[in-house]
């Protein structure tokens, strides 16, 4: 993701000396992180999690630190968030006993390593942590964590979904509409404007339809320091997923069979395998719309011993996510590149 004031600047246009833009023609980009700080702040911070349930109490304090970017980009109406954040946030706890007497206070941090617009659908990681790692330490971080990640999803979620409306800019983007100015007889010319908004407005509704309808294709290919085989094995195995996602999987080597991997944010279905050479999938994100599914082609040439060469067709991309983000196919194909290709090199000693 560009960083907030480095887009391309075809796209972001300087501002006019009289500080418009009209009708919202240009990229319009606002930095959101301090919006971002204070939003956070005021969701997360003094959540009471137990009040008193099995004698423990336990709340989050004042948020301690949001760092990283957030902006949001509008043209003509169309909002694309992007960001990239990560939250630390300190808690207090305390354990009682039958008699209300103070055995223990705590205190430890929630960290939220990283909230992102591309994983706008799925819940964040959240690591909870306390000073003191006693029994009744650890019992109070257990309780935290199974009590307080539901509301912290929750509260996060709110954030996502006020970012995906546009943020800060969608404020800004009301504020600057203006009714116009009639110095005619509203007799005929306001019934005739009405129908004309009308008309319009349908044609920009199948016009956005039109555009969520639209799909792309990814093609890539890559060049591995392997055995055909062995890069065949790695993509269809999913201990080694584990291994170079860091992240769960589960995945079927059968024809029918279904997988799912990045921690259940990607599932699907086993179309074609020829084991070394090709493998078809149906891919689907968990963010999409619903009913949309991709595909996914996978063919490992093995021009000379000892070298594979990876060709990628990813077709059926949805230009939109269920939220109307159009970052679908830029995060895919970081996602093919950062995440599966560069860290295959990186895990398995695969470069060339």
């Amino acid at each position: 993701m560009a960083k907030y004031g480095e887009g391309d600047r075809r796209w972001i246009v300087e501002d006019r000396p009289d500080g418009a833009n009209v009708h919202n023609w240009h990229w319009s980009e606002t930095d959101c992180l301090e919006w971002s700080r204070n939003l956070l702040s005021k969701l997360l911070s003094n959540l009471v999690v137990l009040d008193g349930e099995g004698n423990l109490f336990v709340r989050t304090k004042k948020v301690e630190k949001v760092d990283g970017e957030a902006y949001v980009n509008v043209r003509k109406g169309k909002i694309i968030p992007g960001y990239e954040i990560s939250v630390a946030i300190p808690w207090e706890g305390e354990a009682k006993d039958a008699d209300g007497k103070s055995l223990l206070k705590v205190d430890g941090t929630v960290d939220i390593p990283y909230i992102a617009d591309e994983n706008a659908d799925e819940d964040p990681e959240i690591r909870v942590t306390v000073k003191d790692e006693g029994p009744i330490g650890r019992t109070l971080k257990e309780a935290m964590a199974a009590k307080g990640k539901p509301i912290i999803f929750e509260k996060v979620r709110v954030y996502v979904e006020t970012m995906a409306r546009g943020g800060p800019a969608k404020d800004a983007l009301e504020s600057k509409k203006v009714e116009p100015k009639s110095w005619t007889s509203p007799s005929v010319n306001s019934v005739a404007a009405a129908a004309t908004k009308e008309v319009v407005e349908k044609k920009e509704v199948k016009k956005k339809e039109a555009k969520k309808e639209g799909f792309k294709t990814i093609t890539m290919t890559e060049k591995f320091s392997c055995r055909a085989r062995d890069m065949y094995e790695i993509l269809m195995d999913e201990n080694r997923w584990k291994g170079f996602t860091s992240s769960n999987a589960r995945i079927s080597k059968e024809v029918g069979g279904e997988f799912s991997i990045f921690d259940g944010s990607v599932t699907g279905t086993n179309l074609e395998l020829q084991d070394g050479n090709l493998i078809v999938q149906k891919w689907r994100f968990g963010n999409w719309p619903d009913g949309i599914h991709s595909t996914v082609r996978l063919t490992l040439d093995e021009p000379e011993p000892g070298v594979t060469v990876v060709k990628l067709t990813h077709t059926d991309i949805p230009e939109e996510d269920r939220y109307g983000n159009a970052t679908v196919v830029e995060n895919t194909e970081r996602g093919w590149r950062d995440l599966i290709f560069h860290k295959i090199r990186a895990v398995f000693g695969f470069g060339l």
